[in-house]
């Protein structure tokens, strides 16, 4: 533990954002117990669509936080520790975790404000890349010596065991280090982040050949994911060998990535969405269905959830010269489509 921070300049703004996640292949085998006795893959690559905050130390004696995108606020007196009460509580968490890390337990009268591309729920990492864009924040704020692999894993800490959020890991890292990577999960929460060296016309291919649908509909998580760890800790041998082939997706697709053989990648991602299915029931439905369909029918050739599944956004594999036609049929649904775009850069903040 650290506990003589360096002291920012009062009036100073700290401005931080992370770009937030497409789940390409591995999805849900970084998630305990799974990742503990067999070890989980995933391939993600981070977009251009970005969680953000502004961070201001000030003197009222006051901690304040702002969701601008959620219209929400809330106001403490100055303490050490705020109880978790439902109200912005991945603010309150982050701000519990610095001060007793590396505050020695001094409170900050602070003002923090965030905002977010995509809404909770959206099965692009949200919620977790909001916990590492505040987290980046208040390290740079206190010069705080940590790296990639701290500020992910500190973020993982915060939002799965602090809060006692389910979910993987895998949205932590990929929101820290930024770009194409192939993440492998341990034991112990052990995490190799493998950043790929993809070449630039295999993503500008990958970029003209992506349509991102958001479906209207944010889900909760956290059901599918309890449903996912039932199954592993029950010994649901269908569900687990689901589990497998999508761990086995993750290291195929790797190598079709890097090879730019973008058929093949488009067969392994449908592979692993139809693995994906048999791991939970509730990760698909048939309003999902019903829009996949319709996508490989206007000319898409592969597709999937984003995320844990249920809701949120999908997004799918097009010839270039079939992307609109697959855009104008996915917002028949009612839903938005659009171009998608990849950012090879992670979690970085700067001072105003």
């Amino acid at each position: 533990m650290l506990t003589k921070a360096i002291n920012p300049k009062l009036g100073t703004l700290i401005r931080a954002r992370a770009p937030l996640r497409l789940g390409l292949a591995g999805g849900g085998t970084d998630i305990s117990p799974y990742c503990d006795v067999h070890s989980g893959a995933i391939l993600n690559i981070t977009i251009s669509m970005f969680t953000s905050a502004t961070l201001e130390l000030t003197q009222d004696g006051k901690i304040v936080f702002e969701a601008l995108d959620r219209d929400e606020i809330t106001s403490y007196d100055m303490a050490p520790y705020l109880a978790p009460d439902g109200k912005l509580d991945l603010h309150k968490a982050v701000y519990n975790r610095i001060v007793a890390d590396y505050l020695g337990g001094r409170p900050v009268s602070l003002r923090l404000r965030t905002s977010s591309d995509a809404v909770a729920g959206s099965g692009l990492g949200s919620s977790s890349t909001l916990v590492v864009t505040m987290a980046q924040a208040f390290v740079e704020a206190f010069a705080l010596p940590l790296g990639e692999y701290d500020v992910a894993h500190m973020s993982y800490v915060i939002e799965r065991k602090d809060l006692g959020l389910k979910g993987g890991k895998q949205d932590q890292y990929a929101a820290t280090f930024g770009g194409f990577n192939f993440m492998e999960f341990y034991a112990e929460d052990r995490v190799i982040v493998n950043p790929l060296r993809v070449k630039d016309w295999i993503i500008s291919e990958l970029e003209s050949s992506l349509v991102l649908y958001f479906t209207g509909v944010s889900r909760e998580s956290a059901n599918i994911i309890a449903e996912q760890v039932s199954n592993v800790e029950n010994g649901n041998q269908a569900s687990i060998d689901a589990m497998h082939a999508l761990r086995q997706e993750a290291v195929a697709m790797k190598e079709y990535l890097l090879r730019g053989d973008i058929p093949a990648l488009g067969r392994a991602l449908q592979a692993g969405w139809e693995a994906k299915k048999r791991s939970a029931n509730s990760i698909s439905n048939p309003a999902i269905d019903a829009i996949d369909q319709a996508a490989r029918k206007a000319g898409a050739f592969a597709g999937k959830m984003s995320g844990a599944g249920g809701g949120g956004f999908m997004f799918f594999l097009a010839p270039p010269e079939c992307r609109q036609k697959v855009i104008k049929t996915l917002e028949q649904f009612g839903g938005t489509a659009s171009a998608c775009y990849f950012t090879a850069e992670g979690a970085k903040a700067w001072r105003v």
